[in-house]
């Protein structure tokens, strides 16, 4: 007899994975492919719409190649977001590129919009400052460049994994990225008549707005890819790693940790956000949306291989045991602001930044205050979500960083809260597929997914109060420099 499993496509800026996840919530099998980058202008970064479907099917093949004997009961989907294309309905052809979610080609049209007084409403509707990291500049930046006529979509990366997945019969996408779009009200659980006027996109050819788990339709056949597969859940990869953390409670959040970081704590309705961080909805079940803060950092373990390069030093795991080498960064700070910087500063001019140098500094300072980046960058958003959350309950830690004891306990150390690493690397694959698997029956309930979730021991702050407010404060000041406008 078959093994029956849940496939999921974790789709990333890098990497498409797939998963096969089984009933005791075990990954059984996966597969991976890359996806290809584009810069073709500084600070312009963009992507091949149907490179990134090719990959998704190397991804499924190489998948289904290593556990071939397997009933697939559903398929989820988990997305890098904020990344937007747009295609021809008819032909289903991209009719330019995937602008990424790191682009900031739009920085210009943001501010122009900021100066004409329309931030404070656009965060009242969407929980999200106007910033190039969200969709709705870049979409209209696409209409105009490649807009080709009206029978158009505009979707996230979900939403094109859906249209092809089902042979271009269904247009749609699901709440949580809806919501990063800046085209969503957060409020009302609908696309918005005067944002889409505002930053002036098409309505009609945005998609189909449904649950995170959700009948999306069933899967055609394509290559390697069974057809008849039930697509039963979409979900932004941050949100998915928040599910699959089991953050059912209000207070509950993760730190995702890769080339950039999420910081998301779970909150029991919609508020408009304090300055600094954003609002998001986390997921939809049943039609009840679950709501979250969350904070974007840019550049997150990214600094790591750059600091490691700029001290010719042989890889990360070489910048970390030099790291470990000095008690502290004798007060060198590293802002990573490489391509502006993200929550809670939202400086898109930012450059970075390496001050408090000494004679006494030397290169395992520096590499000291690359890794302490990481966790400072962290500690600034997760202060403002303590504060306006009333506090914070687990916070759980993921992302290939995530398995590093001496990252996480600068980590706790310097949020002075535990953390809780995730065992499996695979969160947002994971999250996708009990997404998946709740919608089809494949597991009863929540509680039959908590049951499924295996964690590592808390980290819990070994600092001492006064090397943790002293960092601090030198973290305060090299963020003042590096913002201060000359």
């Amino acid at each position: 007899m078959s093994r029956r499993v849940v496939l999921a496509i974790d789709e990333g800026t890098t990497n498409s994975k797939a998963v096969m996840v089984d009933e005791a919530g075990r990954i059984i099998a996966s597969g991976s492919a890359p996806v290809p980058i584009d810069h073709p202008r500084s600070g312009w970064v963009q992507q091949d719409a149907e490179a990134i479907w090719q990959a998704t099917l190397t991804a499924i093949g190489a998948c289904l190649q290593a556990a071939p004997d397997v009933e697939i009961v559903a398929l989820g989907i988990s997305n890098q977001r904020e990344s937007i294309l747009i295609w021809d309905r008819a032909t289903g052809q991209p009719l330019g590129p995937v602008i990424s979610w790191q682009c900031r080609r739009t920085a210009a049209g943001c501010e122009a919009l900021r100066d004409a007084g329309h931030e404070a409403e656009v965060i009242a509707r969407t929980g999200l400052p106007l910033d190039p990291m969200f969709p709705a500049t870049k979409a209209a930046w696409l209409q105009k460049h490649h807009g080709g006529g009206t029978n158009i979509c505009i979707g996230t990366v979900d939403s094109w994994l859906i249209w092809k997945l089902t042979g271009g019969r269904v247009h749609a996408t699901d709440r949580s990225n809806a919501a990063r779009t800046q085209l969503f009200n957060l409020a009302e659980g609908q696309w918005d008549e005067w944002l889409c006027a505002l930053f002036g996109i098409d309505q009609s050819a945005l998609p189909v707005v449904c649950d995170s788990a959700h009948d999306f339709g069933v899967t055609q056949a394509d290559g390697p890819l069974p057809g008849g597969i039930p697509i039963a859940s979409a979900i932004g990869d941050s949100h998915a790693a928040l599910f699959s953390h089991g953050a059912f409670g209000s207070g509950d959040g993760k730190v995702t940790f890769g080339t950039g970081s999420s910081v998301m704590t779970t909150i029991p309705d919609f508020i408009i956000p304090p300055q600094g961080i954003t609002t998001t909805i986390a997921w939809s079940l049943n039609g009840t949306s679950t709501f979250a803060f969350e904070g974007n950092i840019l550049v997150s373990a990214a600094i790591l291989p750059w600091t490691a390069a700029l001290l010719g030093l042989d890889g990360v795991e070489a910048l970390l045991d030099l790291a470990q080498t000095v008690p502290d960064s004798g007060g060198v700070s590293l802002v990573p602001a490489h391509v502006g910087l993200g929550a809670p500063y939202w400086d898109a001019d930012a450059r970075g930044l390496v001050c408090g140098l000494s004679f006494g500094s030397g290169p395992a300072q520096i590499a000291r205050a690359s890794a302490d980046s990481m966790a400072l960058q962290v500690q600034a958003v997760f202060a403002i979500m303590a504060e306006a959350a009333g506090g914070i309950g687990r916070l759980s830690v993921d992302g290939g960083p995530s398995r590093n004891r001496f990252l996480m306990q600068l980590v706790a150390d310097y949020l002075n809260h535990p953390v809780t690493p995730c065992r499996n690397a695979e969160a947002s694959a994971l999250g996708a597929a009990y997404l998946a698997g709740l919608k089809t029956g494949f597991w009863a309930d929540l509680d039959a997914l908590t049951a499924l979730i295996s964690r590592d021991a808390h980290i819990t702050p070994q600092m001492q109060p006064e090397t943790r407010i002293a960092a601090l404060e030198s973290w305060r000041m090299a963020i003042a420099r590096t913002t201060a406008q000359v």
